[in-house]
């Protein structure tokens, strides 16, 4: 007989104990020596009465009779009965779940919005509008995988859960209630299975939640393409010109810097980073290492509660054979199987927890497909992922468990700026993002990540919309950056690039006093010996009584010199412009990203704005998202498309093929002055190239630092 436990946590419950009499029938479990074949017959010839109830060969050798005490007795002092057990009942364990954060977040909101006719688009994976949180609130929308009006989360085979979740933090309205428990939902489904899409989906999506008229639309998805050029950042440029607030997820690229990628690089949208309520998130380290390593749990996984050191052992990516695992945690690399597959082996090998790291650069999150596994199961960046394999692991480090909260923190995996080429400051502003639990199909799950900070932001936007029906993306924006409290590392704030203007303020984005037009101020990159550069700010008094401002200089820093207004007043609900410059003599610093906050005093509040330069050289990539794509199989021409962050010397592409890095050639050339900063689009002539299969594009640049390559994988379909 053949047991599976997989789905279900229990805990012994014992109300007391009182002896059975003689004649009284109960039921034990005894554990055999010998197959319990041969048992089972022996007792059914020598002890007739008794009943077998269940028999164990599996994870357990023995079985379970039932008979009066006495019967029982003779079958105890049977010579191949190693150990008997007396049959408890256990019981689910009841536990209450994890308190949503929005009923965190709502129990201090002193307003009476709701989002009441406010129409909020979540452009995902689709929603499961069966859910009994969500039936209410949702109003329709479209889905551009399945070109159809039923945007349902995937079901079958790479089954998610995604925008169910951020729907959920946005406007669930049941067990639940979400920010804006009342706002209309609309669904647009540009993510299909396995939570994956193309740009196509998506910017056909945005084009669908704009003709419907929705006042705000959120996206928890994005690339990795650190500029402003490319089409999905310019299609969210567009869709708030027309009038929709947009709000994006910073991304889990953290927590190196230049990691935000499109669309949450659009200068116009809320992007929006990830931090945490109060609470406690697990962390990884080794014994004498400083950096500990942050893990996002699969969705789905049981909590990673593991209160001991233990070792690490490498897999591969599952598709093989992984050996004995008992008492180790299985470390595996993304790809090759599903994820729950790969728990599921290292759990029969005896693992007790399972980290799978990136193929690719940053973080991820992913889900176990609705297998429920007895052992933690969370996700890791490729960087952390490698360093375990190659250090770690070969210096036979084990692995401790630490809890710290990140309450006051920028959540390690949260996607830092600022963005090549216009070199602004993002994210925007942060919201939760860590352990956060919200509607999933079938019930309520935990998630974290920027994807799940965004929804919170996007809920405040419709309550906003909902209290000023005149305002546009431009007002709701000034007014959550305005407001937001920067987050800081003990006596200073987080660098703008890590954390925008700050953490949201709910109740002060609702009600501001003041509002300053820019978040951030953005003075460019610095290549010359000597730079200055002047930049407006509006400040806008919402108030009824007149407002003093004083502006304060930065710390003063060798090489730095500003320029600010004197103190002014600004009457009541009127507005003015003042000018802060900046003057940098650059040999006095050194290359790199130089950032932090001017403080402006407005009666008795205090503002911050974030300020950025880019001194020179800085360590960002010059070139990202690389494409090479046929119009049809067979076609002789390919388009290609890349993200150039500033303008080079000269470049080129080179093609090797994936996996034995043979040479197939140069496939594009350029000089410097063919070819300006940001998105590169052209088409290459394949005639006479005898190309077909999987391949890796190494774009090379040069520049006055130094020539930097890039690699980049991409599919020829074959040349007719």
């Amino acid at each position: 007989m053949r047991y599976l436990f997989l789905t279900i946590i229990t805990t012994l419950i014992m109300t007391g104990f009182s002896a059975p009499g003689p004649d009284e029938e109960v039921t034990i479990i005894v554990e055999l020596e010998e197959p319990s074949e041969t048992f089972i017959a022996e007792v059914e010839r020598r002890l007739p009465r008794l009943e077998i109830v269940a028999s164990y060969d599996t994870i357990f050798n023995g079985v379970a009779i039932r008979g009066t005490a006495a019967e029982l007795e003779k079958v105890a002092r049977m010579d191949v009965v190693k150990n008997q057990y007396p049959v408890h009942q256990y019981e689910a364990l009841k536990e209450e779940g994890p308190t949503f954060s929005t009923e965190k977040i709502r129990e201090s909101f002193h307003h009476p919005q709701t989002g009441e006719g406010v129409k909020v688009g979540v452009i995902d994976t689709g929603i499961d509008y069966n859910h009994p949180d969500l039936q209410k609130n949702y109003k329709g929308g479209y889905d551009t995988v399945d070109f159809d009006d039923d945007p349902m989360e995937t079901k079958e085979e790479g089954a998610t859960s995604h925008g169910t979740h951020v729907a959920g933090v946005i406007a669930a309205d049941g067990e639940m209630e979400g920010i804006a428990p009342d706002a209309d939902i609309y669904a647009y489904r540009a993510l299909g299975p396995g939570g994956v899409g193309s740009s196509v989906q998506v910017i056909a999506a945005l084009e669908e939640a704009v003709k419907d008229g929705m006042d705000v639309i959120n996206l928890s998805l994005g690339n990795d393409v650190n500029g402003p050029d490319w089409p999905t950042t310019h299609a969210v440029n567009k869709a708030i010109e027309l009038g929709s607030t947009v709000v994006v997820a910073a991304g889990n690229s953290g927590p190196d810097a230049w990691t935000i990628g499109s669309p949450a690089t659009s200068t116009d949208a809320i992007t929006v980073g990830a931090s945490a309520l109060d609470m406690n998130t697990p962390f990884l380290q080794v014994a004498g290492v400083k950096e500990r390593i942050g893990i996002l749990l699969m969705a789905g996984s049981k909590e990673w509660d593991l209160n001991k050191k233990y070792p690490v052992q490498y897999v591969g990516t599952g598709e093989k054979e992984i050996g004995d695992l008992k008492g180790k945690i299985a470390l595996f690399e993304r790809g090759g199987i599903p994820f729950s597959h790969k728990a599921l082996k290292a759990y029969q090998q005896g693992a007790v927890a399972v980290l799978i790291y990136n193929n690719e650069e940053g973080a991820f999150q992913g889900g176990m497909d609705g297998v429920n596994m007895p052992i933690p199961v969370a996700s890791i960046s490729k960087k952390a992922g490698e360093w375990l394999k190659t250090e770690a692991i070969q210096e036979n480090q084990w692995v401790e468990t630490v809890n710290l909260s990140l309450g006051d923190q920028v959540a390690p995996f949260s996607s830092r700026g600022p963005v090549t080429t216009n070199w602004q400051i993002k994210p925007d502003v942060l919201a939760p993002g860590v352990d956060i639990y919200s509607t999933v199909p079938g019930g309520y799950e935990s998630l974290q990540g920027t994807s799940m900070a965004a929804p919170h932001v996007a809920g405040i936007a419709a309550l906003m919309k909902e209290a000023h029906p005149d305002w546009g993306p431009s007002d709701i924006k000034q007014a959550i950056t305005s407001t937001a409290d920067p987050v800081k590392n003990g006596e200073k704030p987080f660098p703008p690039t890590e954390q925008g203007a700050g953490f949201v303020d709910m109740n002060g984005a609702l009600t501001p006093s003041l509002m300053i037009d820019k978040s951030s101020l953005s003075f460019g990159k610095t290549e010359d010996r000597s730079f200055r550069k002047e930049l407006p700010l509006t400040i806008k008094n919402l108030s009824k009584e007149p407002l003093k401002i004083t502006v304060e200089k930065p710390e003063r820093i060798t090489g730095e010199s500003w320029t600010i207004p004197m103190p002014f007043e600004i009457p009541a609900q009127s507005e003015k412009e003042m000018f802060v410059e900046l003057r940098v003599s650059t040999a006095f610093l050194d290359d790199g990203v130089h950032e932090g906050y001017l403080s402006l005093q407005a009666g008795e509040e205090q503002y911050s704005i974030p300020y950025v330069y880019v001194k020179e050289q800085s360590d960002y990539q010059k070139v990202s998202g690389f494409e090479l794509t046929q119009s049809w199989q067979g076609a002789r021409n390919a388009a290609y498309r890349f993200h150039l962050a500033e303008k080079v010397e000269k470049g080129r592409v080179d093609l090797y093929r994936a996996g034995t890095m043979l040479s197939a050639g140069t496939i594009l050339e350029w000089k410097g002055e063919e070819v300006e900063a940001g998105l590169i689009e052209g088409e290459i002539d394949l005639t006479g190239k005898a190309l077909e299969g999987n391949y890796i594009a190494i774009v090379s640049v040069e520049t006055e630092a130094g020539e930097a390559s890039y690699p980049f994988p991409v599919y020829i379909e074959g040349i007719e």
